[in-house]
């Protein structure tokens, strides 16, 4: 096994863990060390295309990386920890990371609620479908349908309809009402209002549907082929106002929400408080000499993510005086993200889309009907497996937390699946 040891240890290569490595090798004293489980470092915001943003913040780390300021260790996947020390799994084997203190930047995963068709190919989520296509899959005129809720929608689709995807429908769940109060409370953020207009500017001609969701997917048999048109792939039902509406698409891009992912966290022993990481105001966990930033914490966005993690890395490389002069900007964007989440809560009738023989955990192949009369995720783990295949939980989890109310258990090593000479 290989060995790191390091003064500042930061886990995850998003906007967080890059903003809080970047503030904490302000201090050319200290070791800092950023680990990131993919090839490439920018999260989902930036990955496969840093380097073409024209975020300061990730040029910046271009730069510090460039000059040796801070170690980055890619494609290492940590699934267990030990005393002051954390364990990856890597191409070379598998390398324990020793620290003095830990920053915890793991970001988010989008929830993915069951309807019937969810599971079909080309049925993907909405950042999942951005991440593919920046890695290289071709839309170009693919008929893609957009849909579920939040500002995410629309940054997907408008970098899709970029590479030259048919964007045919981008349907939100929540209300017209909803939409415009807190459009009404935009001028409080300037800057998100001009982001807002920008992109609607370039989705001109796209149906933007509210009180609308994705009721189910069915493939389409494939017709004969006409003037050289390829045939499409799915019929999207979409509901809205009591009616129904088929479009057919070659892609469905469909996400409820983020999902912080706080099992490292609990893994190590940090309060969870309503699903998310608690910190104080320097964005120290309950644990000693652990800090948390980004969206473990809270759902806040990309400008969220940045500032806590300059408030982290400040911190926790002893500036608490710089880390200071970031609250009032902080707790500027919590309000904001406040105001977004109730904009786009989840309404109750996404709770009853799922038929008996839908699928809710893809791993094992259990359905609605084999869980809906449990009363915990323990109790149905138990009796159907659910939860207990490859993700572990991280998709039907965040589903049946949503459907029933179940709260998450317990992180327990490893937190991934993981090869077993590395265990």
């Amino acid at each position: 096994m290989n060995k790191l040891t390091s003064d500042i240890l930061i886990v995850g290569g998003g906007a967080a863990g890059m903003s809080a490595a970047l503030a904490a090798a302000s201090n050319k004293d200290l070791r800092v060390t950023l680990v990131d489980d993919n090839p490439r470092l920018g999260g989902q915001i930036w990955r496969a295309e840093l380097g073409k943003t024209k975020s300061p913040e990730a040029m910046r780390l271009i730069a510090a990386v460039e000059s040796g300021q801070i170690e980055i260790v890619n494609n290492a996947q940590v699934f267990a920890a030990r005393n002051n020390s954390l364990l990856a799994q890597t191409p070379d084997g598998s390398t324990e990371f020793e620290y003095k203190k830990l920053i915890i930047a793991t970001g988010a995963r989008e929830r993915s609620l069951p309807f019937p068709g969810w599971t079909l190919p080309n049925v993907l989520g909405a950042g999942g479908l951005q991440a593919l296509v920046k890695g290289g899959l071709d839309v170009k005129d693919k008929r893609v349908v957009v849909a579920g809720t939040g500002a995410l929608l629309l940054a997907v689709a408008e970098y899709l309809k970029s590479k030259g995807a048919n964007v045919v429908a981008i349907a939100e769940q929540t209300s017209a009402a909803n939409l415009r109060r807190f459009a009404l409370g935009l001028w409080r953020s300037p800057s998100k209002l001009a982001q807002g207009i920008a992109i609607r500017s370039k989705l001109l001609g796209v149906p933007y549907l509210t009180d609308c969701w994705v009721s189910s997917v069915a493939p389409l048999q494939k017709p004969a082929r006409s003037k050289g048109i390829n045939p499409r792939l799915m019929s999207v039902t979409l509901t809205r106002k009591s009616e129904t509406h088929i479009i057919d698409a070659d892609y469905l891009a469909c996400g409820f929400h983020l999902v912080p992912n706080t099992e490292l966290a609990s893994l190590l022993g940090c309060r969870i408080e309503n699903s998310f990481v608690a910190v104080d105001e320097f964005q120290r966990t309950s644990c000693e000499n652990i800090y948390c930033a980004g969206e473990p914490t809270g759902i806040g966005g990309v400008e969220a993510s940045l500032i806590e993690g300059k408030i982290a890395g400040f911190a926790a490389s002893g500036n608490e005086a710089e880390a200071r002069r970031h609250f009032a900007e902080r707790d500027k964007t919590r309000k904001f993200a406040e105001r977004l989440n109730n904009a786009f809560e989840l309404r109750n009738e996404l709770k009853y889309l799922a038929n008996d023989d839908t699928t809710v955990c893809r791993c094992e192949d259990v359905t609605y009907a084999a869980v809906k009369d449990f009363d915990s995720r323990r109790e149905a783990k138990l009796q159907t497996r659910c939860g207990m295949g490859a993700c572990q939980g991280r998709i039907c989890g965040a589903a049946t937390e949503f459907l029933f109310g179940w709260e998450a258990d317990t992180a327990r090593p490893p937190i991934f699946p993981v090869r077993m000479e590395n265990l």
